[in-house]
């Protein structure tokens, strides 16, 4: 069974830095493009970053220059490297990856989130 597994959370002081990776575990044959979301307390689900499956990368304005999302096809990971963090970047962030499986399905699964606070 494929799932995403989400790590690196937790809380940190402004100006500090966090590195988020979600891990795909179980078989699969590729990793598709690959988002970034988050969640903040009474707010809505937004888009962060964004990394085609080519290898171009997107980014929100707010997070140019201080997010930085890539991938390791070898260990099926997406990384989320968050750098200067602020107050305003406290929320549930999200990693949704589309995977082809061994049979050439593509599919698009969603971890289920982890927490990033920052305060000091």
């Amino acid at each position: 069974q494929v799932q995403l597994v989400e790590s690196g959370g937790g809380l940190v002081q402004p100006g500090g830095s966090l590195r988020l990776s979600c891990a795909v575990s179980g078989n699969i044959f590729s990793i598709d493009d690959a988002n970034w979301y988050r969640q903040a307390p009474g707010g809505q689900r937004a888009l962060v970053a964004a990394l085609i499956s080519g290898g171009a990368t997107f980014y929100v304005d707010s997070m140019k220059g201080r997010f930085t999302i890539s991938r390791d096809n070898a260990n099926k990971t997406i990384y989320l490297e968050m750098n200067n963090l602020e107050p305003e970047d406290t929320a549930v962030y999200y990693c949704d990856v589309g995977l082809v499986s061994l049979i050439g399905q593509s599919t698009t699964y969603r971890g289920r989130g982890i927490q990033v606070t920052v305060s000091s």
